[in-house]
């Protein structure tokens, strides 16, 4: 058992998923047809034996609590452990820049500071990656830093990763500042959101900087520390993505289709855990042409299908052409239908206008339940 607990934060007013996040917050969109994106967070916790977690919300919650549930599905220690869901209260103001992640933890101060563990590890709910928090703890400890953040080195950092934040370090990898990706240098340390550190500096933290302003986040507040506090970096290794906007969730998804990258994120050893639905296996017709896609089960196919990404129990008709799309659940294309760079949310269905196209960056979107 680690002797840290866990905090799952939400996403700030930097990151927009597009409509999507009309209908709930980014840890509750669906990702790869099967999962939620807040699962690898939480799943790298319970893999590492953190068996308390606590789950920030920020917005429309339902989405989101009806996933998570009790946390059982998460194989969290029923009798020891807890999944605690923990809201923002700012329900009249989602999308204020006073609604961030310090007010949250203030507004649940008693909370944390009844949770037993004397560390805390806090990783965000919209990226996708794995890793062992334990072992992360432990270098933690072992290093006598006050703070490790967590970072992953990239040589495309002009082009993507701009609505994240990047480390400076020095040579030791003590980390000197956090600040913007502004997409002027190629190589760049993405900060991953990541945080480790004692639970009493935590709470002095948020303390501190909601006494400095009202709108300063926990990335705020630690970047002003870095003059004061030992902060160092700690490099990470694997897949990693970035959920902050709606192209980089479209690109997440279609570049686990590559089995180079999917290795690299899914370990049978290192599970990722989710609600698992009594749906029937997938069901391919004798007109179905199925290649380089993730097909979840109960889908029905008897049209052609390529680069793409099916959910639960869609339905795809006779002669329909689906290429380079990311189909929710229960969503529906008609026989004869063509669709490229198409992003179909949950229940909705391509009935009447059978030609659809976006662009290889910026996809076409279908809003949840629209029949188009």
């Amino acid at each position: 058992m680690a002797q840290a607990f866990g905090i799952v934060s939400f996403a700030g007013n930097n990151i927009r998923v597009g409509e999507m996040q009309n209908y709930r917050p980014v840890g509750a969109v669906s990702f790869l047809g099967r999962y939620r994106v807040i699962d690898f967070p939480i799943s790298n916790m319970s893999n590492s034996e953190i068996e308390h977690i606590q789950v920030y919300v920020r917005r429309k919650p339902r989405s989101l609590t009806e996933h998570l549930g009790t946390g059982r599905h998460y194989n969290i220690n029923s009798k020891s452990g807890r999944l605690h869901i923990l809201y923002s209260d700012f329900a009249n103001a989602e999308w204020s820049v006073y609604n961030n992640d310090l007010a949250a933890y203030e507004e649940n101060m008693e909370c944390i500071e009844a949770v037993k563990y004397p560390y805390v590890v806090i990783a965000p709910s919209y990226m996708i990656y794995t890793q062992n928090y334990d072992e992360l703890l432990k270098t933690h400890i072992e290093s006598g830093a006050d703070i490790t953040l967590l970072y992953h080195s990239v040589d495309n950092a002009k082009e993507y990763y701009l609505n994240c934040s990047t480390l400076n370090l020095n040579k030791q990898k003590g980390v000197l500042s956090l600040e913007p990706n502004h997409g002027n240098a190629k190589n760049r340390n993405i900060f991953m959101d990541t945080y480790v550190m004692r639970k009493d500096l935590f709470m002095e933290l948020v303390k501190k900087g909601r006494k400095i302003s009202s709108m300063f986040t926990l990335n705020d507040i630690v970047n002003m520390a870095c003059s004061e506090l030992d902060v160092r970096g700690v490099s990470h290794r694997g897949f990693f993505a970035s959920i902050t906007d709606f192209t980089s969730y479209y690109n997440a998804n279609l570049s686990l289709i590559d089995m180079k990258n999917a290795v690299t994120l899914f370990d049978k050893n290192w599970p990722i855990y989710t609600i698992t639905n009594d749906t029937p296996p997938a069901k391919y017709l004798t007109e179905s042409d199925v290649t380089r896609s993730f097909v979840a089960n109960g889908a029905m196919i008897n049209g052609t299908v390529e680069n793409s990404i099916i959910g639960r129990d869609v339905v795809i008709g006779t002669g329909a052409v689906v290429k380079n799309c990311i189909l929710f659940s229960g969503s529906v294309v008609n026989p004869g239908a063509h669709l490229e760079n198409v992003i179909m949310d949950k229940t909705s269905k391509v009935q009447r206008q059978l030609n659809l196209k976006g662009d290889a960056t910026t996809p076409l979107y279908i809003k949840e339940g629209d029949v188009v």
